[in-house]
């Protein structure tokens, strides 16, 4: 089950919120709220009322939902900042001239998913593994070596003429 929240119109640039969101992404609500709490960015405490809010709104679902929600196996499954309309603004330039800029605004959208039993068993609650570097087969790794050794070889023949 996920729940979500939403926050439209912010008087802020998406790209300051991505900066904020990927902090927390993945991460368990509490671990996200202290995140939140330490962070220097002025639009972290917007954010740390939208990851309220969409607590507020787990809580209430399974209330009325009669839903059997862990509220502590909650964690932020998506957390997405696009850009809204932009305001188009006219700065004063010099000799009569106007410099025109735009303002930003940003619509956040913060989804929360309980994770699953295995998953906290396992003792993930933080990240996901990171996926395991592929190997090449031995055949393509030693001609890669091989072609490097040749490009080697001729650099220095060409240096020494």
């Amino acid at each position: 089950m996920e729940f979500r929240a939403e926050m439209r119109y912010l008087r802020v640039s998406p790209q300051k919120v991505r900066l904020v969101l990927d902090l927390i992404k993945g991460k368990r609500v509490e671990t996200a709220r202290n995140t939140l709490a330490f962070t220097k960015k002025r639009v972290a405490a917007d954010v740390a009322k939208l990851l309220q809010s969409a607590v507020d709104n787990a809580s209430y679902l399974s209330a009325e939902k009669n839903l059997d929600v862990d509220l502590d196996q909650l964690y932020v499954s998506r957390a997405i900042a696009n850009e809204g309309p932009r305001m188009k603004r006219i700065r004063p330039a010099p000799q009569g001239r106007a410099y025109r800029y735009q303002r930003r605004i940003a619509h956040i959208l913060l989804v929360l998913a309980e994770r699953g039993k295995t998953a906290a068993i396992a003792g993930s609650d933080e990240t996901p593994a990171a996926p395991a570097k592929r190997r090449l087969p031995a055949s393509k790794a030693s001609a890669d070596k091989a072609a490097a050794r040749k490009t080697a070889g001729k650099k220095k023949v060409a240096a020494t003429k």
